[in-house]
């Protein structure tokens, strides 16, 4: 738990301003509670001797009245907004360690589970700076207490000591025990919500399939899991409860009783009796910080969970620029996950085609040779480069993806094509500010950025006519054009065709698309394109016929590698497309 605690203490010092704010209303108000017993002991003392000073004392009490609903006032305000100031930063940290790592985050962690511990786990830590604060002002009173009682009467005072360590002892047992049952309850919730998303994904196939009450019973298996965790931490806040509850009482009975002889004796008065009381319920009010031991409980489990994604390494880019050359790619003594010890030539400028059953790894090769993932042995160069030595900039530029089930980003159609392209905006002229609009982040998008760069993108991809059928053409916005799977693919080869400029690395990207419309993308690839090095993942006959060579892939090894009518005589290799591997 020491690299979550780190991760806790961080996310307390980011905080704000407001976290100044709430510590030091909680020191003010918890002075304000200590000095309320002192101004009513003084107050029944000059009611009960000749009521001298008694206004004075009264007006006192007042104030410090006044001063806790003030503080607690602003100290709630303050709270809220310290806590979504930490949880703000905690979780644009993760998003950005998340998304520097890449798809490989999603092979040790699902979807689901990824999304519960960046959601739900980060707000639970930004709740720290709340808890920790306002839980250590909890103290003053206690030692406030412990001094008063000992100015009153150093026998009070021992009284109250023996119960507060019963009190910390009951605390620190609570906080251990409840960080572990919070870790395996946080664990269920993360299970449940991969299965979710799991779900989700399939929606149409349960639907079709009529599946949907096997389905919720899968995605529910871990509820009565979750329950049993959910009610072990009941039982435990109870138990806690119950053990420090006991305790106050108890010193409010002892107190009382040495305090009602101490008075008898005549070496206590009625107002300093009356003080040590309220002084006994303060000093033991360390037993209400359960509820914010207990968040930071459930904080601890989060921030074990959170520290396993900020502890993955980002990858790292290096800071040389591309080499002049054709798109020469080659795969040396690479493996990765399930691809072992593959060694590729692809000459730059070619069109590769890579076939397999299911499984293969041929999407696995897709994301290595863009450095979408790094192979944990052997490397990948481009123009005689190692991936990792290129800067950002430069491997993004040469290198365009596009996927089976593209995702969509941008304001408008064009921004969604793009994406990732340098190309710099026109400046705003004649004719473009009708459509103006400013995006979320204040920038104003022209419909002339980029402008050229994406038509000349979307017609390869054969995409302008359905585009400019659009109502506003490539400045409607996305949530308003209605797509189907084939225009929003041909759409993510747009993109990808706009930001590759030496590299096109298409995984599975024309399954969605008509005989025609293929047809026309494979002349696009072969025609204006066919200056860039072109990588295809595909399960079709026309596509790898098309192709200059093909890649045939076998559990993780390259079984044989040639033209495409020459692999054909192998019966195997008819089998890969008769199955309908992809």
């Amino acid at each position: 738990m020491r690299a979550a605690d780190r991760l806790v203490a961080e996310t307390v010092r980011r905080g704000g301003p407001w976290l100044a704010v709430l510590a030091v209303t909680s020191v003010l108000g918890a002075f304000a509670q200590l000095a309320l017993p002192l101004v009513l002991g003084r107050t029944v003392d000059a009611l009960v001797a000749d009521g001298t000073g008694a206004t004075t004392w009264l007006g006192a009490c007042a104030g410090v009245v006044i001063l806790t609903v003030a503080c607690d006032t602003l100290g709630v305000w303050a709270s809220g907004s310290s806590g979504a100031r930490s949880s703000a930063w905690l979780r644009e940290r993760v998003v950005r360690g998340v998304l520097g790592i890449g798809p490989a985050i999603t092979r040790r962690f699902p979807e689901g589970d990824l999304v519960t511990r960046m959601g739900l786990n980060t707000e639970e830590i930004g709740h720290v700076p709340e808890s920790l604060v306002t839980g250590a002002a909890l103290v003053i009173p206690t030692a406030g207490g412990i001094v008063a009682l000992t100015l009153i009467d150093p026998l009070l005072t021992a009284t109250l000591v023996v119960g507060l360590v019963l009190i910390a002892l009951v605390l620190r047992a609570f906080l251990t025990v409840s960080t572990a049952i919070a870790s395996d309850y946080q664990a269920a919730q993360g299970d449940i919500a991969a299965r979710l998303v799991d779900a989700l994904a399939g929606a149409r196939t349960i639907a079709a399939a009529d599946t949907a009450d096997r389905e919720r019973a899968r995605v529910l298996t871990a509820l009565p899991l979750l329950r049993r965790h959910a009610m072990a931490m009941w039982r435990a806040n109870a138990r806690a409860g119950v053990q420090a509850g006991a305790v106050v009482p108890l010193l409010e009975v002892a107190v009382l009783g040495v305090g009602g002889l101490r008075l008898a004796a005549g070496d206590l008065t009625a107002g300093e009796l009356y003080a040590a009381a309220r002084y006994v319920v303060l000093g033991a009010g360390l037993g209400s910080a359960l509820g914010y031991v207990g968040r930071l409980a459930r904080a601890r489990a989060a921030a074990a969970r959170v520290e396993e994604l900020v502890a993955e390494s980002p990858r790292a880019y290096g800071t040389r620029p591309l080499p002049p050359g054709p798109g020469t790619l080659e795969l040396r003594g690479v493996d990765a996950g399930g691809l072992r010890e593959l060694d590729l030539i692809i000459p730059g400028g070619q069109a590769v085609a890579v076939v397999g059953r299911s499984g293969a790894g041929k999407s696995l090769l897709a994301a290595v040779a863009g450095r979408l993932v790094d192979p944990r042995h052997g490397t990948v160069h481009l123009d005689g480069v190692p991936l990792p030595e290129l800067s950002r900039e430069a491997l993004r530029r040469a290198v365009g993806y596009a996927f089976e089930r593209p995702v969509l980003l941008g304001d408008t159609v064009a921004a969604a094509i793009a994406l990732g392209t340098d190309t710099p905006a026109r400046p705003p002229g004649p004719g473009t500010g009708r459509h103006s609009r400013r995006t979320g982040n204040g920038r104003v998008e022209q419909p002339g950025a980029n402008r050229e760069v994406v038509r000349a993108a979307a017609r390869a991809a054969r995409a302008d006519a359905f585009v400019r059928r659009l109502p506003l053409g490539y400045d409607t916005p996305l949530p308003e054009a209605p797509m189907s799977g084939g225009e929003r693919q041909r759409l993510g080869l747009a993109r990808a065709f706009a930001q590759g400029r030496r590299l096109l690395i298409l995984d599975d990207a024309t399954s969605s698309l008509d005989t025609v419309t293929e047809r026309q993308v494979a002349r696009a690839l072969s025609g204006e394109l066919r200056d860039r090095t072109r990588l295809i993942v595909t399960h079709r006959v026309a596509t790898a016929a098309a192709a200059d060579r093909v890649i045939w892939l076998d559990d993780g090894r390259v079984r044989a590698c040639g033209s495409h009518h020459a692999l054909w005589a192998d019966p195997a290799y008819r089998a890969v497309f008769q199955a309908g591997a992809s």
